[in-house]
């Protein structure tokens, strides 16, 4: 991957591998957008196999199985919902086509992997419930700031292990590089990419329920503007919102396409965490003129000051979670409660926001 391009955001972990080679069977569809990269890895170094890659562009499929050239292509997408040893899909459709696609993998009788944000409706969310329902199967969301970042992941242990006491604050910060040229036409319509709130809004409020242990939360405010990119007057360039849990922890967090060239990487994520007895900051992807790398962790406690850098310490437990859920039906990795309730939260400050932009 590289650094400045956070469209194939595709980072590589530790092979943590919790099943054998054929013992859980995965496709990959709907190569839109480059997350589908850092998804697959994520697959594949927990043991998953990959059967089979489809999709209907030449151009999309040559360029992923440049990056994965031991997958095989499908014939169709049909291929893939038949065939009875596809336990898992994963997708990254165009935002407002990730529903219905996981609608019919539901159907089909797979659990569904999709890029965040996986709605840019709450209609679509309330029709992808009532087919979880009708189901049994599983919708999954690639919430990457939180799954896919060492930092994120060492900082949630911390929490668990009592380290700040109770969670009462975080503010999130979610900057990322435009790289205007470089984009898909739908980046820029708002019906298809939901709008920034929707979009990229959703790894932060994702974060919130979980560092906090909430499974519920209000949307107190939420704003949305364009300020410097009249040519596409649909893109939103500019995000925020408040919240607050129903357990009295709040959060504010900021998301933005204004990351400077200058910037080595792609954008410097970053997230604050304060609790009863101490604090927590997260450098996720860069510590800005000091060190290039990234999961930055800064703890700090009656007992001290702590700095942690844990790239290729911690791993990506998530994949390997998912896996085990699927096989075993349980929940262990993520909720559907939690996945559903983050998604909605996010749809919801989208669909209040102020407009604050000239």
């Amino acid at each position: 991957m590289a650094a400045k391009d956070g469209m194939n955001y595709a980072p590589k972990g530790k092979i943590n591998k919790v099943v054998e080679a054929g013992e859980f069977i995965v496709a990959v569809t709907a190569l839109d957008h480059g997350h589908i990269n850092g998804m697959t890895n994520g697959l594949l170094e927990a043991g998953a196999t990959i059967k089979y890659v489809y999709d209907p562009d030449p151009e999309k499929l040559a360029n992923y199985q440049e990056s994965f050239p031991d997958i095989p292509a499908a014939e169709s997408l049909e291929q893939i919902l038949e065939d009875p040893e596809v336990q898992l899909v994963a997708a990254a459709a165009v935002p407002n086509l990730r529903s219905a696609l996981g609608n019919q993998v539901l159907r089909a009788g797979k659990d569904y992997f999709t890029d965040k944000t996986g709605f840019t409706t709450l209609e679509q969310l309330e029709e992808t419930k009532r087919v979880v329902a009708e189901t049994g199967r599983k919708y999954w969301v690639y919430f990457s700031e939180r799954l896919h970042v060492e930092g994120a992941v060492f900082a949630g242990q911390l929490i668990e292990e009592g380290k700040i006491g109770e969670v009462v604050q975080i503010t999130g910060f979610g900057p990322h590089r435009l790289d205007k040229a470089k984009r898909p036409d739908w980046f820029f319509k708002k019906e298809q990419y939901g709008g920034i709130l929707a979009d990229i809004g959703s790894h932060q409020i994702e974060q919130f329920l979980y560092y906090t242990g909430n499974k519920d939360a209000k949307v107190l405010h939420s704003k949305v503007g364009n300020y410097a990119n009249p040519s596409t007057p649909e893109l939103e360039d500019y995000g925020d919102a408040t919240l607050v849990g129903e357990n009295g922890a709040t959060f504010i967090f900021k998301v933005d396409w204004f990351t400077p060239d200058g910037l080595s990487t792609w954008g410097d994520g970053r997230t604050f965490i304060t609790g009863t007895e101490g604090t927590i900051e997260i450098r996720k992807y860069i510590n800005v003129a000091t060190e290039e790398t990234g999961d930055h962790v800064f703890l700090v406690t009656k007992e001290g000051e702590e700095h942690h850098q844990v790239t290729g310490k911690v791993g990506f437990p998530f994949f390997g979670e998912m896996i085990l859920d699927i096989i075993n039906g349980t929940e262990d990795a993520m909720t559907q409660e939690h996945i559903f309730k983050a998604q909605e939260l996010c749809l919801k400050a989208q669909a209040e926001a102020i407009v604050v932009s000239p």
